[in-house]
């Protein structure tokens, strides 16, 4: 396709934007994805572009989260494998589930998730007794299993359900689940950009720049979010929840 200066100013300042809300809470892919279909890419050179994007500000935000000591290596590593595993299941579960059940679930349980947040202020604020030995590992694989079975079937949202699910399941902070989420998101970004790469759906004329504004954001969201800390991550999470309920409801009802 033929990129004017239109293209690019559609898709860079969004990417950065998606790639500042990912970093600290999930979530955007509901920005960036969006971005280069509204500037007439193609959609499944918009897929491995923006797949291409997203991977280089996942590798800095996972970077920034590590030396700033908020990710648990060991059980990141296990949720992450888990992830893998869970995606190739939820890929093949696509025959036995309509996509448009799994979207009347998630619009319904999202607002629940959000709702229970605002309810529970103190969730995510500090570290509860954190889950250790054969516990730790086993909660790390089902997260891993469950929300990768989740990404590989639908998608939206993948981030802002495992930073929820590492504060419930093992008393992680905010700050600490937003680190080890961007470990397993880093590891399932790797594993299709190199799919996208193999047949050739990655535009990489528009991905570099795209690359460099998400690197920008995700530097940006992870140093806020490791300066402030879970009051910054608090509103951005509901933020993405709102986006991705939004979302939703337009998919099902166009």
């Amino acid at each position: 396709m033929e990129l004017t200066w239109q293209t690019f100013a559609i898709v860079c300042p969004l990417v950065f934007l998606g790639g500042f809300m990912d970093a600290v809470a999930g979530g955007g892919g509901i920005i960036t994805l969006p971005a280069y279909m509204f500037a007439g890419v193609p959609i499944h050179m918009a897929y491995g572009t923006n797949k291409f994007g997203n991977s280089f500000g996942t590798a800095i935000a996972t970077f920034n989260y590590g030396r700033g000591g908020f990710i648990h290596w060991k059980p990141g590593f296990v949720c992450a494998a888990m992830s893998l595993i869970g995606s190739w299941l939820g890929a093949r579960l696509v025959v036995a589930l309509s996509a448009r059940t799994l979207q009347y679930c998630t619009t319904i349980l999202l607002p629940a998730v959000a709702i229970f947040m605002i309810l529970n202020r103190n969730i995510g604020k500090e570290e509860k007794a954190e889950q250790t030995g054969k516990s730790l590992y086993l909660r790390s694989a089902f997260i891993g299993l469950v929300i990768g079975c989740y990404d590989g079937f639908f998608g939206p949202g993948t981030g802002t359900f495992m930073v929820m699910s590492f504060t419930s399941l093992l008393g992680y902070s905010l700050i600490r689940a937003s680190g080890n989420a961007k470990l397993v998101n880093l590891a399932s970004n790797i594993g299709g950009l190199i799919a996208y790469i193999y047949h050739g759906n990655v535009l990489f004329l528009l991905g570099i720049p795209a690359a460099i504004c998400s690197i920008l954001g995700n530097y940006i969201g992870t140093k806020m979010a490791i300066k402030i800390g879970g009051k910054f991550i608090r509103p951005v999470l509901l933020t993405a929840m709102g986006l991705l309920v939004i979302k939703l409801i337009w998919d099902t009802l166009s």
